[in-house]
């Protein structure tokens, strides 16, 4: 049987923030929904698709980075929830669902197999898997427990708190008996962080002219822990503001994804003064740790101590300006992609 795979083509090399014109919706040629003979590789049919900002780097012509940057013209990848409907690879068979990077198209050839993760069927829903349970929880998780080294009573600032990343490291903190303080942009986000995701409090920092007056206003006594999500301005108010030894997570610098020319951070010398510990980390760092994460957040998830909000939006086609939305705020929570039904 041969169908039309519907795709998503990375254009070519970009500056300045991503455009939707930097990606075309087309219908690619007619494929086979079988898996070649002696390939290794299985098919899928993709359900659920990830926009995530570290994707904005790949569209660079940058090959330094952890992660070599989309091919002009070919379809971009990233991460998705897929059904496997025909395999070469017996360790993978019809019916199977898997996480892990795909392509952005209806249907998937797949060879490379690091990091895909078999799902077990439960009642916890598909989507999470790119979020909660998948590549940006694991990223809360990980960054939280293992750079953090949270204490009991620490008190804890997050950026971007609304994101796929930063609502569940506030909600660990929380667990953990710190307290916590969430940035967002929009009194919509804000309102989210102290309602629904149990913040001690958050501001939009859209609205504050001095970050470093803001940041002594919810943390008159300093801040323990720093989980950065955007970099910038942000990072560089927070050192002002940091507690002898506090240790500052660098996970994302989203303020910086969209200029060829970041900007420096000032405030480097409070890193002697307060003998502070910065620490950029991958959560591919720590994937030994996955086992223990799954099993952690889902009985968190099961005996909801913890929530997770996601932004969805139908359609393939819908993808582009999804993932450009990322970089002006307009996603309130992990953005994900549906593609098509179970």
């Amino acid at each position: 049987m041969e169908v039309e795979n519907k795709q998503i083509i990375f254009k070519g090399y970009i500056e300045g923030p991503p455009k939707e014109t930097d990606m075309e919706f087309k219908v690619g040629k007619k494929i086979k929904l079988e898996a070649p003979k002696g390939s290794g590789a299985f098919l899928v049919k993709n359900l659920y698709l990830s926009c995530d900002p570290y994707m904005r780097g790949r569209m660079r012509d940058f090959h330094g980075s952890y992660i070599p940057p989309f091919t002009p013209g070919s379809v971009i990848e990233g991460f998705g929830v897929s059904k496997v409907l025909d395999s070469d690879n017996p360790k993978f068979k019809p019916g199977d669902l898997v996480s892990g990077l795909t392509g952005w198209e209806e249907y998937s050839l797949i060879y490379r197999t690091e990091q895909l993760r078999l799902i077990e069927p439960n009642d916890i829903p598909l989507s999470y898997y790119l979020g909660l349970l998948g590549m940006p929880g694991f990223t809360a998780y990980a960054g939280f427990y293992e750079v953090c080294a949270p204490r009991k009573g620490d008190y804890i600032f997050v950026s971007a708190a609304s994101g796929a990343v930063g609502q569940l490291v506030g909600q660990l903190g929380k667990l953990h008996g710190c307290y916590v303080v969430g940035s967002a942009g929009s009194s919509k986000k804000v309102d989210l962080l102290k309602t629904k995701l149990g913040f001690d409090e958050a501001f939009n920092y859209k609205e504050e002219k001095d970050l470093d007056a803001a940041l002594k206003r919810y943390f008159p006594e300093g801040i323990d822990i720093y989980f950065d999500n955007v970099g910038g301005d942000m990072l560089d108010a927070a050192l002002l503001n940091m507690r002898i030894h506090g240790r500052i997570a660098v996970c994302g610098m989203v303020s910086q994804h969209s200029t060829s020319n970041p900007q420096g951070t000032q405030n480097l010398f409070s890193l002697i003064t307060k003998r502070i510990t910065m620490k950029g980390f991958l959560q591919s760092d720590y994937l030994h740790l996955y086992p223990r994460f799954l099993e952690d957040v889902i009985s968190l998830y099961k005996q909801g101590k913890i929530v997770y909000i996601e932004d969805m939006n139908e359609g393939l086609e819908s993808a582009p300006a999804a993932f450009v939305g990322l970089f002006a705020g307009n996603n309130v929570g992990k953005q994900v992609i549906r593609v098509a039904a179970l």
